[in-house]
């Protein structure tokens, strides 16, 4: 399942993750984001979200593994895929029906959200 992850890109931007290879997805405090990294799986596909001024997707990552000894503080680690092409702001995002019904519209404070395979592929191209 592919989900959105967004982050300030002056604390940790894509960037970042592609000159350090690999990173924990940490610092999520929200229950609902929570959940949505706790039902992670190895393999998921990832698009990663810079928040604040920019506010446009940037970047796919994918999930190398998760860990959820610690229920309330999942332990997700990515590995980044490649920058895009065309980055996609949050006009064109909630421009687009597809994303009519999304939580990442519905919920705009929400910083892990799913996302489907047709959005995925919306914002990858």
């Amino acid at each position: 399942m592919p989900y959105l992850l967004k982050t300030e890109p002056e604390a940790y931007s894509y960037a970042d993750l592609e000159r350090e290879r690999e990173t924990d997805w940490t610092g999520v405090a929200n229950p609902q984001a929570v959940k949505n990294l706790a039902g992670m799986k190895k393999g998921d596909q990832l698009v990663i979200y810079h928040t604040g001024k920019e506010k446009t997707a940037v970047g796919l990552a994918r999930v190398q593994s998760v860990n959820l000894e610690n229920p309330r503080e999942p332990l997700v680690h990515i590995v980044p895929l490649r920058k895009l092409e065309t980055p996609k702001t949050l006009a064109a995002i909630k421009a687009h029906a597809l994303f009519r019904d999304s939580p990442l519209l519905r919920q705009g404070r929400l910083s892990v959200a799913p996302l489907t395979q047709a959005q995925y592929e919306w914002i990858a191209r």
